[in-house]
């Protein structure tokens, strides 16, 4: 079963490389205002987990920079996930805001704060 979880991640991995989708251009001052804001943004995934996957292409056809933790892989990251986001799934934004952290789970509710910020 582990053999099989891994053949599938790769496929995934495979078509996520060859399908990427094309970034949004947008002027340099609005990319850079928007920068600012998402520098403050950090998404948890694992590499392979296609929910994970969906909201990467999100992030790149919105033409957004947000800084990506591998929770599987990194132990440190995985225990920052589960000490201050309360429970290792992904993915996971983070989202930091006047001082304030917020931690959004769910691929679609992640997806659609996105597209509300990127707007």
């Amino acid at each position: 079963m582990k053999f099989v979880r891994w053949l599938l991640g790769r496929i995934i991995l495979f078509f996520d490389f060859v399908f990427t989708p094309r970034s949004k251009k947008r002027p340099a001052a609005e990319q850079a205002a928007l920068d600012s804001v998402t520098s403050q943004f950090k998404l948890y995934q694992f590499k392979a987990c296609p929910f994970c996957v969906k909201v990467r292409r999100a992030i790149k056809r919105q033409g957004l920079s947000v800084e990506t933790r591998d929770a599987k892989d990194n132990e440190q990251f995985r225990q920052e996930l589960l000490e201050q986001g309360g429970k290792v799934k992904v993915p996971c934004l983070r989202i930091e805001e006047n001082g304030q952290v917020t931690w959004l789970y769910e691929s679609n509710d992640i997806t659609a704060y996105l597209d509300k910020v990127a707007a």
